[in-house]
C-alpha cells in the first residue's frame, strides 16, 4: 500500500508476537493482492483491464468493499468515486508520473466520460463495467479496510485489546491496559511541517478512525500547491479550503471512504451529512483567508 503499519497487541504470552506477525503479513499481502493498482495481476488489476459487459468473478472481500464503495458513492451524492483513476493519473498522482504544467479543461472534459461509479454493476460476487474505460482505484478506502481486516483476524485469534494503524487508519478495541483507553491523534494540517505534531488527540474504545487531509499527498505546479484528492464533479484538485477531514464509525473502511468524501463536499454538506448518520462523527478543519484554522465537529464528535 505504499505505507507503514504499527499494530499493538496486549497479551500475556510473549510467544505470541512471531505468530501474530506471520499471519498479518500474510493478511496484508492478501489486501494488496486483491486492490493494489500496482500489482498487475491483482483483482482490481483484472477489473480494469477487463472489456465492457464481461462479468469479472472477485474474492469476498473486495465485493464487500465495493459494496461499501457503492453505500459511499450513493450517501456523499458522488463526492467519494473510486473511478477517477484517469484524473488522478492526470495530475500526476497515481501510477502515473509526475507533471510539471496543469492540465488542459478539455483532457479533463474528456477524462470525465470516462469515470462514474455508477457504470460499475455489482452484483453475485461479481463486477461488471457499462464502459470498457472505466478504471477503479481503491485507494481512499483500501488502507481503511486493511486496519478493518488485521483487526478482524485479531479478534479471530482471540485478541480483544489491540491498536492497528495503517497510514494513518485506525481501529481502536478494548484498552490499553485495565481502566486506561487508548489515546488516538490527529495530525496538524501542514503541508510543510512533517513533524506529526499532534493537532488533537483523544481516547477511542471499540472505534475506527480516519483522517484525510490536503497536507498528506500534494503535487507543486508551476508553484502552486495541488491536492491529490479530486473533486471526481469537476476532474479538479479539491480548493475549497478544507484541509483535513476525519471520521470516527463502526469500521475503517466506511471512515476512510467518508473522509475522503468529506474533503470534496466541504464543512457544510459534510457535517449535515454526518450528522444524519448513525455511529458517526466527524472533525473538518478549515484554513481560512488569513491561514488560521477553524474546526467545524459533528454533533457528537469527542472533545479533547
Amino acid at each position: 500500500m505504499g505505507t507503514t503499519y504499527h499494530i499493538k497487541v496486549v497479551t500475556q504470552n510473549n510467544d505470541d508476537k512471531k505468530l501474530l506477525s506471520t499471519l498479518i503479513e500474510e493478511k496484508l499481502k492478501d489486501v494488496n493482492q486483491s486492490m493494489s493498482v500496482y500489482v498487475p495481476d491483482s483483482e482490481i488489476s483484472l477489473f480494469n483491464n477487463a472489456k465492457k459487459g464481461k462479468a469479472i468473478q472477485i474474492s469476498f472481500e473486495f465485493y464487500s468493499v465495493m459494496v461499501t464503495s457503492q453505500k459511499l458513492y450513493r450517501i456523499t451524492g458522488g463526492a467519494w468515486d473510486g473511478t477517477v483513476k484517469p484524473l488522478v493519473d492526470l495530475w500526476g498522482f497515481g501510477t502515473k508520473k509526475e507533471i510539471t504544467t496543469p492540465p488542459s479543461s478539455d483532457v479533463i472534459r474528456a477524462l470525465l466520460e470516462n469515470t462514474g461509479f455508477d457504470q460499475i454493476t455489482i452484483q453475485n460476487q461479481t463486477l461488471q463495467k457499462h464502459n470498457s474505460a472505466i478504471t477503479l482505484d481503491l485507494g481512499s478506502i483500501a488502507k481503511g479496510f486493511g486496519v478493518d481486516a488485521i483487526g478482524q483476524l485479531l479478534k479471530d485469534q482471540g485478541y480483544i485489546n489491540f491498536l492497528v494503524e495503517i497510514g494513518g487508519e485506525v481501529l481502536a478495541s478494548g484498552e490499553k491496559t485495565p481502566g486506561k483507553p487508548w489515546i488516538v491523534g490527529i495530525n496538524k494540517p501542514d503541508k510543510w511541517d512533517n513533524s506529526n505534531v499532534a493537532y488533537l488527540s483523544f481516547p477511542l474504545r471499540d472505534k475506527a478512525l480516519a483522517t484525510s487531509g490536503d497536507y498528506k499527498s500534494f503535487s507543486m505546479i508551476e508553484g502552486e500547491a495541488y491536492s491529490h484528492i479530486i473533486n471526481p464533479a469537476t476532474g479538479y484538485p479539491v480548493d475549497n479550503g478544507v484541509v483535513s477531514a476525519s471520521v470516527i464509525s463502526d469500521n475503517c473502511t466506511f471512515a476512510d471512504g467518508l473522509a475522503t468524501a468529506l474533503m470534496v463536499m466541504g464543512q457544510e454538506k459534510g457535517i449535515k451529512l454526518v450528522n444524519s448518520l448513525e455511529n458517526t462523527e466527524c472533525l473538518i478543519v478549515v484554513r481560512d483567508k488569513e491561514g488560521a484554522l477553524k474546526d467545524y465537529r459533528s454533533k457528537n464528535f469527542p472533545l479533547p
